[in-house]
């Protein structure tokens, strides 16, 4: 148990001791003191795991790092690849046979781009030939 939780537990006894001194006149009072409590103590809950979270992302962005999550796994990039693949094969059968060999280069340049701008946006460092330092060289 959180030494917070362990706290409100102690005002929650306080709270309810007092009540039992004090009689039910005194109920609303009672109740909105140990709300005010309660709401101190998610609001400090919520602001260390905020500042946990931009610290996290601070150091992210410091190493010049993808935070984990961003949606370049391999199953993501595998995916696209996929469906591009398989719309590729109407795609040129339309463009063969409405405009013949051209309708066909231009179809499949098309694809080529799409998946090169998917490539360099989830690998900004794709088609680059330096190769990325090690983390002992830093």
């Amino acid at each position: 148990m959180e030494t917070g939780d362990a706290e409100l537990k102690k005002e929650l006894d306080a709270t309810l001791r007092a009540r039992r001194e004090l009689g039910e006149d005194y109920d609303s009072a009672l109740v909105e003191s140990f709300l005010d409590k309660v709401d101190q103590h998610l609001d400090a809950v919520v602001d260390r795991r905020v500042r946990r979270h931009l610290a996290e992302q601070q150091m992210v962005a410091a190493r010049g790092t993808r935070s984990p999550g961003s949606g370049d796994s391999w199953g993501d990039r595998f995916g696209f690849g996929l469906i591009s693949l398989i719309l590729a094969v109407p795609l040129s059968a339309i463009a063969a046979g409405t405009a013949d060999f051209p309708g066909l280069l231009v179809a499949w340049t098309g694809i080529v781009a799409i998946n090169t701008a998917q490539a360099l946006r989830t690998r900004p460092g794709f088609g680059s030939r330096r190769e990325k330092p090690s983390d002992w060289e830093e």
